[in-house]
């Protein structure tokens, strides 16, 4: 941005140019009825020179203070210095009109920039600032508010000036006759090793060593020169963001993409993925949330095409291929195996020089669901398809009695359906669904068990319907068992998608997705795994519309399914399991699985519970029903400060008809 004022700020008077003029006291009066046309918003004190009104000139109301001034002193210099600087590198400089303080809490923080007229229509809340310490230090820092304020001693709310300006349509309007001020939020305090941190300004930079940021922790000085972040690497050490890391989008700021004069002018955001600095942050958990139409799913397929292409280290010291495992209830994920025809050679070489993963993904797999009466088109990708069933015995070799449970048994019931399985399974290692179903038609079981007092005859026949509730095509079909393909579903560098789009029921597809998941997730935390390819292989568990299998809903079920998904995210650094929630209701996700989920990637949401429930910074929460597709908010308090960032506008991998 630049300044179209003078660039010629005036000159400092010389000590003692107006000592017959006017005396300290007539100074001093002079400023109390605003003679000098200007108070010392964006002026540097001792010399009180105007930014305000872009015409350069000095501020008469301070001859007294600027004769009794040593212009060789260190503030003198260094006020000098910021107005030599001319504007076309600043918006404008430090006030302490209104006072210049920063302080430990955030509401006691006082730091306020004046912007000259040049600059003030580029000028947006959220915009990153850089102020200058003498010392080398700099100060980054964000705009929170935008105000005019009058320069002269005028009422302008009267009849005649709104008359006049309703007549002309702007009645008059002159930039130079108001004070336009921005209000700074101090972020950090930038510095290179080496440098001088004393705030007396004893030392210089040599501007060597690696940038680094410290919490604020001093104050600029009046009259500093502001000016717009422009420099990739200060706006990355200013706001935390890693150097390297899994891409998520460019930095932006109300919409627009933060702009830089390096090649490329963008600012990439990664997310941590080492572990120099702790465990890699897919493994602390991630949620995408956003409405329909805002870019969720687009946004998640770029997101999961990179950890494609990541690796980790494994107990026995490897480095392994991650594997990602994506519950698909649309039938869209299955598309990463193409190309996007949309993604043209320009665009592909720019994603490059990034080093952003893109195009199809070769090994991906869509491991297709076996239901009775129903098929799988598959017609809109052309991965690999592979049918499976789900053989009932997994109901005691994985311990899930609650995926025959159903959500509508009680306490009281619960307890009697494990011991009909306990006594089933005794007898029937391999049992299947329909045996099971005959097992519970026997009579005499009934009596014996009501007899014993273990299982009363009414909670028996409460059991035995619902069990008979369950969809009865989805164990034991004409398919492979789940069980039989862990090498299968999860591959080193594969891409395993489970479609469920074409499944009967919601509930049908309730127990697909828990059965496999839940699959996953034991033999992950299990001290003696049913599968070592499971167990050794880094995870990204994807579920798509989570919030219809992870609910807070008060049932048997959900608290199981719920226990078992929390245990899986507190372990997840331990063993290598990150879990990747998408949903359009983030506010229906249980409570202790959300609140394992370190990183937030926050789209265009309408409702006000769903926007509270994601627990972002008010300031960037306010913005959520205006992003557009695509925009988004990132929190993730383990890699950066809270961002705004817009992801690509075309797909890495195919995507949509």
């Amino acid at each position: 941005m630049t300044d179209a004022g003078d660039p010629d700020l005036g000159d400092f008077e010389e000590p003692g140019e107006f000592e017959d003029a006017a005396d300290e006291g007539d100074a001093t009066a002079a400023r109390d009825t605003g003679a000098g046309g200007v108070d010392d918003a964006g002026a540097t004190a001792g010399s009180e020179v105007t930014a305000g009104a872009g015409t350069g000139t000095a501020d008469g109301g301070d001859a007294g203070t600027g004769a009794d001034a040593d212009p060789a002193s260190g503030f003198a210099q260094y006020a000098m210095a910021a107005a030599e600087a001319g504007t076309a590198d600043g918006i404008g400089t430090v006030s302490v009109a209104q006072g210049l303080r920063v302080a430990e809490a955030d509401e006691e923080t006082s730091l306020r920039a004046f912007v000259t007229v040049g600059n003030r229509e580029d000028v947006r809340i959220g915009k990153y600032l850089m102020v200058p310490y003498p010392d080398g230090e700099q100060l980054f820092c964000r705009i929170t508010a935008l105000e005019y304020e009058q320069e002269f001693r005028t009422d302008d709310a009267t009849e005649l000036t709104a008359r006049r300006r309703m007549r002309t349509n702007r009645g008059g309007f002159e930039e130079a006759d108001y004070k336009y001020l921005a209000e700074l939020s101090p972020v950090a305090v930038l510095f290179r090793d080496g440098e001088a941190r004393a705030a007396s300004g004893s030392g210089t930079a040599s501007g060597d060593g690696e940038l680094k940021r410290r919490m604020v922790d001093r104050v600029p000085k009046p009259g500093a020169l502001v000016r717009q972040a422009t420099d990739a690497e200060q706006i990355k050490t200013g706001l935390a963001i890693p150097e390297d890391g899994v891409f998520l989008g460019h930095l932006s700021v109300g919409g627009e993409t933060v702009r830089t004069a390096a090649d490329p002018p963008t600012v990439d955001y990664r997310l941590r993925d080492d572990y120099a600095d702790g465990d890699p942050l897919v493994f602390r958990h991630t949620l995408v949330a956003g409405g329909t139409g805002s870019g969720k799913t687009h946004g998640a397929k770029n997101v999961l095409r990179q950890y494609l292409s990541r690796t980790y280290e494994t107990d026995d010291g490897r480095d392994a291929r991650a594997a990602v495992v994506m519950f698909d209830p649309q039938d869209e994920y299955a598309q990463m195996h193409d190309d996007n025809p949309d993604l043209d050679a320009e665009r592909a070489r720019r994603l490059e020089r990034e080093g952003i993963e893109h195009g199809g993904h070769d090994d991906t797999v869509a491991l297709v669901p076996k239901e009775a009466g129903v098929s799988y088109p598959g017609r809109g990708h052309r991965a690999e398809q592979v049918a499976f069933t789900i053989p009932f015995s997994v109901v005691d070799e994985y311990d899930m009695p609650w995926l025959v449970a159903g959500a509508s048994l009680n306490e009281n019931q619960y307890p009697a359906l494990r011991t009909l399985l306990d006594r089933f399974f005794r007898n029937h290692d391999d049992g299947t669904y329909r045996e099971f179903l005959a097992f519970l038609d026997d009579p005499a079981l009934k009596e014996e068990l009501h007899e014993s007092g273990r299982v009363h005859e009414a909670t028996f026949d409460a059991v035995k319907r619902r069990v008979r509730g369950v969809p009865s095509g989805v164990f034991d079909q004409d398919a492979k068992p789940i069980t039989e393909l862990d090498t299968t579903l999860v591959r080193p560098g594969g891409l395993t998608v489970v479609p469920t789009y074409h499944l009967s029921s919601s509930r049908a597809k309730e127990m697909f997705v828990l059965a496999v998941s839940a699959l996953l997730v034991d033999d992950k935390l299990s001290n003696s795994p049913e599968s070592a390819r499971i167990d050794e292989t880094p995870l990204v568990l994807g579920m798509d519309e989570a919030h219809n299998f992870l609910s807070g809903a008060d049932n048997v079920q959900a608290r199981q399914v719920v226990g078992k998904f929390t245990e899986a995210a507190k372990q997840g650094r331990k063993e290598r399991l990150g879990l990747f929630l998408i949903t359009q209701d983030p506010q229906d996700i249980a409570d202790p699985v959300f609140k394992q989920v370190n990183t937030r990637l926050v789209l265009n949401l309408g409702d006000e519970e769903a926007i509270s429930s994601v627990n972002i910074p008010p300031e960037l929460a306010q913005k959520v029903p205006y992003m557009e597709k695509g925009q988004m908010v990132v929190y993730s308090p383990d890699n950066s400060e809270p961002v705004e960032v817009t992801g690509l506008p075309v797909c890495v991998t195919r995507h949509g008809e």
